[in-house]
């Protein structure tokens, strides 16, 4: 088990390797392995029929959640989006209807749900989500970009929510390393499919 003193470190540095190789992997590689991350996640939800699933938006050289959300609304399910609230660290979210036309550049650039034209959601409605990262490990151990938002979103959802986490197979490490404010996914998916497989 690594120091807890040294874990903020190790966080660092991991963060940056992942970064590195995420964002040194050809675009239309990139391309290719988020559309086939969609297929299998739209196979996790099929499965579920999740009333309203929580999403994000994609931002860099992250899975490319744009069809993925489009076809949760083509599916009836309401697409729930995280907006930042920088001066308190955490996200509120809302039901967009229509991410062509409802978003709007938020913090660090990142398209987010605009208030004026979308409905805030609590966090109880949501019966699916999908939570980012920027590295996984197979048994769900998650590090995120360093800021909190998502370790103080998590707690606010209902137990029985699937947490699902998408990410690039470069992404996958053998541990994160984790603090005791750190909540793992239930599972993670990649181009290659998911860890671990779905129950029957």
């Amino acid at each position: 088990m690594p120091d807890p003193v040294a874990l903020p470190a190790l966080k660092r540095v991991l963060r940056a390797r992942i970064r590195e190789a995420r964002d040194a992997a050809d675009p239309g590689l990139r391309a290719g392995w988020s559309a086939s991350i969609t297929t299998h996640l739209l196979e996790l939800v099929d499965a579920a029929r999740p009333r309203a699933a929580l999403s994000y938006v994609a931002f860099g050289t992250e899975f490319d959640t744009t069809v993925f959300n489009t076809a949760l609304l083509a599916r009836g399910i309401d697409l729930i989006l995280p907006r930042m609230d920088r001066p308190t660290k955490r996200l509120a979210l809302y039901r967009v209807p229509d991410p062509a036309v409802d978003l709007v550049a938020g913090v660090w650039g990142i398209l987010e749900p605009d208030p004026a034209r979308c409905a805030p959601a609590d966090p109880s409605v949501v019966d699916w989500a999908l939570i980012p990262g920027l590295a996984f490990d197979v048994s769900g151990g998650r590090l995120g970009y360093g800021a909190g938002f998502y370790d103080r979103l998590l707690p606010q959802l209902l137990p029985t929510t699937p947490r699902v986490a998408a990410a690039f197979a470069c992404q996958i490490v053998d541990e994160i390393p984790r603090e005791a404010h750190d909540l793992a996914v239930d599972r993670v998916v990649t181009e290659a499919g998911t860890a671990p497989p779905p129950r029957d």
